[in-house]
C-alpha cells in the first residue's frame, strides 16, 4: 500500500514538472502558493472540437442510459424493505437549507463568515445522503463503517490537493472572491477538500441500492482490455505517463488527462501488481460499481456547480475549445469530466478500505 502510494505520488508530482523542465518553461509559476498568476492562455472556442467531444461523449454514454431506462421498467423480483428516515438526518436537512441560504445571500452580520459556507454545506449534504441510504437499506457508511467513513475526510484533503497541483499545468479553474495568506489558504482549502470523497462515496452507496442499477448492470457487456496482465499494465501506464509530462507543455491538447491520467496510472499499477481494481468488473460483465461511481461524482458535481454559482468564494473555469453553453459556471461538456473522476474516487477509497482495520463489509444489495 505505502509503496504504491509513494510510486503514484512520484509519478503524479514529478512527470508534469519534468515535462515543463524539458520544455524550458519557468518552474516558479507552477509552484506559486497560493496560485494567483494566470499564465496559460487557452485556445478559443471551436465548433469542430466541441462537436467531436460531444459526439464521443454521446456515443459512450447513450447505451448506458438506454440500458438503465430498460432496467428501470423491469419489475423487481422482491419488494425492497422500507426503513424510517433516521432522526439524525433531519438536522442535516435543516443545516443544509440554512447554509444554502447563507451561501447565496449577503447579510452584513454574516460578512466575516460568508466565504466559509462550503464546508458546512457539504457536511450537511453528506449527512443527508447517509440518512437517505439508511432509509433505503437500514445501514449506511456513517452507522456501519464509521472508521472507514471518518478516514475518508483526511484522505480526501490529500486527494484533492493532487488535483489542485495538476491544475497548475493546465489552469482550467481558478478561485475568485477572497484572498488569503498562504497559511489561511492552506487551512480553509484543506477543510473544503476534505468533504469530496465522503460525499462521492455516500452517493455511490445510495445509488447501489437501486434496482435499475442491480438489474441493468450486474450482467452487462464483457470487456477485457488485454489478456496478458503485464502487457495491459504497460499499455495503460506508458501513454498516461507521457500525457502527464505533456500537460504543462501543451495544456490545450492534454488538459483532459488531468481527469484520466491519475486513474489510468493507478489502475495500471494495480494490474501490474496482479491486484483488483475499480475497472475489474468489466472483464466479467459486472458494471455496477463502475456506473455507480461515475454517476455519484456527476450527482455531486451538479450540487458543487450549483452551490458554487452564487457563492462569494467560488471557482471559475477556463477550458480550451469548448468554452460555451454553461450550466452554472461549468461549460456543458465539462460535466463529462466528473464520470472518470468518480472512478478515481472509488479507486482511492478502495485503497483506503484495504488498510488494516478498515476492510469494508460491502453495502451492496
Amino acid at each position: 500500500m505505502l509503496r504504491k502510494f509513494f510510486l503514484l505520488t512520484g509519478i503524479l508530482l514529478g512527470l508534469p514538472l519534468l515535462g515543463v523542465v524539458l520544455a524550458g518553461l519557468p518552474l516558479d509559476r507552477y509552484l506559486e502558493f497560493p496560485p494567483q498568476t494566470r499564465y496559460v492562455h487557452h485556445a478559443p472556442f471551436s465548433w469542430a472540437v466541441f462537436g467531436g467531444y460531444g459526439l464521443f461523449i454521446f456515443a459512450a454514454v447513450s447505451p448506458l442510459v438506454l440500458r438503465a431506462l430498460r432496467a428501470e421498467n423491469r419489475p423487481a423480483a422482491i419488494a425492497a424493505p422500507r426503513y424510517p428516515f433516521p432522526w439524525w438526518g433531519w438536522p442535516g436537512l435543516f443545516s443544509g437549507l440554512i447554509f444554502w441560504i447563507l451561501a447565496w445571500t449577503r447579510f452584513h452580520w454574516f460578512a466575516r463568515l460568508q466565504p466559509h459556507t462550503f464546508t458546512p454545506l457539504w457536511l450537511s449534504f453528506i449527512l443527508v445522503m447517509n440518512a437517505l441510504l439508511f432509509k433505503r437499506k437500514g445501514s449506511c457508511l456513517l452507522s456501519e463503517r464509521r472508521g472507514f467513513f471518518l478516514s475518508l475526510f483526511p484522505a480526501s484533503a490529500v486527494f484533492w490537493w493532487f488535483f489542485e497541483y495538476l491544475n497548475r499545468f493546465v489552469q482550467n479553474w481558478h478561485y475568485v472572491g477572497v484572498r488569503y495568506d498562504p497559511g489561511e489558504y492552506f487551512l480553509y482549502a484543506t477543510l473544503s477538500f476534505s468533504t469530496v470523497l465522503p460525499a462521492v462515496m455516500s452517493v455511490r452507496e445510495w445509488l447501489l441500492t437501486f434496482t435499475w442499477l442491480q438489474n441493468g448492470f450486474k450482467k452487462y457487456a464483457v470487456f477485457n482490455f488485454c489478456g496478458n496482465r503485464r502487457i495491459a499494465g504497460y499499455l495503460l501506464l506508458l501513454p498516461a505517463a507521457a500525457g502527464l509530462m505533456l500537460t504543462g507543455v501543451r495544456p490545450d491538447y492534454f488538459f483532459s488527462l488531468l481527469w484520466l491520467a491519475p486513474l489510468i496510472v493507478l489502475v495500471s499499477l494495480q494490474v501490474l501488481s496482479g491486484e483488483s481494481h475499480v475497472l475489474a468488473g468489466a472483464a466479467t460483465g459486472d458494471w455496477r460499481l463502475i456506473i455507480a461511481s461515475a454517476l455519484a461524482a456527476l450527482v455531486c458535481g451538479w450540487f458543487w456547480e450549483m452551490w458554487n454559482f452564487y457563492s462569494l468564494a467560488k471557482w471559475q473555469y477556463s477550458i480550451p475549445y469548448v468554452e460555451r453553453f454553461r450550466i452554472f459556471e461549468m461549460p456543458v461538456l465539462g460535466y463529462a469530466g466528473y464520470l472518470p473522476f468518480g472512478l478515481q474516487c472509488t479507486a482511492v477509497c478502495e485503497l483506503i478500505a484495504s488498510l488494516p482495520g478498515l476492510k469494508p463489509k460491502s453495502l451492496e444489495a
